[in-house]
């Protein structure tokens, strides 16, 4: 076929146009901000560097320059393009205000107007803390120590980051019920925003599928992001083109395996999305399935859990939560939630010569579970 396969590949043939995530607007804003600072002017256009090595280059929407009683500090704002997602945050303006922080203090987080607080448990972040995820924090880190190593700075900056409008936006969000509250998250693991929620992205599934049989791959990977798809690959060594953007859309690679099989599908992908899966949900979006608490509470008594922990299991603010409970003590949670995740995908695969094995992971890209290959 001459086609490119995996990531990239889908995203071309579905036609869709790519989006950056608020973690990549919000780092151009702080690096345009700290440079105005040791400077005084910010740059025309403002390039970053992105986890995986792009280097995108955006405009800023908002800036200024001035002084207090706290001091010098400088504020960048970033229009935030989601592409063609039908993201929330598509047009919110993304600032960042920089000043001086206390010597040897390093980069310091702070949420202004419209970005969130974590007060609940099982989140990537301490209670307290702004809701910048890890990526974000360190893609920031990385601009300001640009900045500083190019300007003269000592890199001991306080970082606000603020969304215009951002309180409001977060109520059409998860954020709330998850205790992440006065705002959005500052999100993104890529910087790039890939259009998921919409039919040309399944279309781009099944493409992904034509590709690799095409190829005569005879093992494929599902795989709900890029954490999870470097992980497939480190696991099983697989090549490009046998790596399926599954998102949320594990039905649409299910049903298209059944009528156009490969013989092995590995399914790789958050503990939370696969804990979905293992219930019975083939779309894992946010918006239209949850992680049943409940459900892993089941789960984790089948797995010897006392009722002191099955209960901690129901009350878990998060599949997050819910997976660092049960491993504390020892009870094999990932593994049950694989090997249902698994049993779900081969009932809608029955009849259709594919084995199925799963991989759930961390945030961090942890191995939570596992479920060895199984196949009809």
């Amino acid at each position: 076929m001459g086609e490119v396969g995996g990531r990239a590949g889908q995203l071309r043939s579905s036609g869709l146009r790519h989006g950056w995530t608020t973690g990549a607007c919000a780092t151009a804003a702080t690096k345009a901000a700290y440079r105005a600072l040791l400077t005084g002017a910010f740059p025309d256009a403002v390039v970053i560097t992105l986890p995986k090595g792009q280097r995108p280059g955006f405009a800023l929407a908002a800036e200024e320059l001035a002084g207090g009683p706290g001091g010098r500090w400088a504020m960048a704002g970033v229009v935030k393009d989601a592409g063609d997602d039908p993201d929330v945050t598509h047009g919110a303006l993304v600032r960042s205000t920089v000043r001086a922080g206390e010597p040897g203090a390093g980069v310091v987080f702070r949420a202004g107007p419209g970005v969130g607080t974590v007060t609940k448990a099982g989140l990537p972040l301490p209670v307290g803390e702004p809701a910048i995820n890890p990526v974000p924090r360190q893609m920031i880190r990385d601009a300001v120590a640009e900045v500083a190593a190019e300007c003269g700075g000592s890199g001991d900056v306080v970082v606000e980051v603020s969304i215009d409008h951002g309180e409001e936006l977060a109520r059409s969000t998860w954020n709330p019920r998850l205790g992440i509250l006065g705002g959005l998250s500052v999100l993104g693991t890529t910087g790039i925003v890939v259009p998921y929620s919409c039919s040309a992205w399944i279309d781009s599934i099944r493409r992904g599928v034509d590709v690799a049989r095409a190829a005569g791959r005879t093992h494929v990977a599902g795989c709900t992001g890029s954490t999870s798809e470097k992980v497939a690959v480190a696991v099983h060594g697989l090549p490009e083109d046998a790596l399926l953007d599954m998102g949320d859309f594990a039905g649409a690679v299910l049903k298209y395996l059944k009528r156009h099989p490969v013989p092995r599908l590995t399914i790789a992908g958050g503990f939370a999305k696969l804990s979905k899966l293992a219930a019975g949900h083939l779309d894992l979006h946010s918006a239209r399935s949850q992680v049943d608490q409940g459900y892993l509470a089941g789960l984790a008594r089948t797995g010897g859990a006392d009722e002191e922990l099955t209960a901690a299991v129901a009350a878990a603010n998060t599949g997050l939560e819910a997976i660092q409970l049960c491993r504390a003590a020892g009870v094999p949670l990932g593994d049950l939630v694989a090997e249902a995740a698994r049993a779900t995908a081969l009932g809608v695969l029955v009849g259709s010569p594919v084995a199925v094995d799963v991989i759930c992971i961390d945030r961090a890209g942890t191995v939570v579970g596992r479920a060895q290959p199984l196949g009809p």
